[in-house]
């Protein structure tokens, strides 16, 4: 709750600073600003994101372990392609010489 209302700050942090930017005309410090803004709402966006993994993995444990579990299966399945494929190039180099 507390991140909330530090990064609502930042983002009107930023808001001002691309104000002040405006006046004076200056690209730079618009940039700025926008990435300052950008960056609050990035950072709020995530604290929302973690919050409802948070609340639904509280909620449903089961699914959240199913999940988790496809996800590695997922990624070990890609590793051990990739492994795989590694060598043969590697054998394949290996032959020309």
């Amino acid at each position: 709750m507390e991140t909330t209302n530090i990064d609502g700050m930042r983002e009107a942090a930023g808001d001002v600073q691309r104000a002040a930017a405006n006046l004076l005309n200056d690209g730079g410090a618009q940039i700025g600003a926008a990435a300052s803004e950008l960056g609050g709402k990035a950072r709020q966006l995530y604290a929302d994101f973690a919050e409802v993994v948070r609340e639904s993995t509280v909620e449903k444990p089961v699914a959240a372990l199913a999940i988790a579990a496809g996800v590695g299966f997922i990624l070990g399945a890609l590793h051990a392609a990739n492994r795989s494929r590694s060598n043969q190039v590697r054998g394949d180099w290996r032959d020309r010489e």
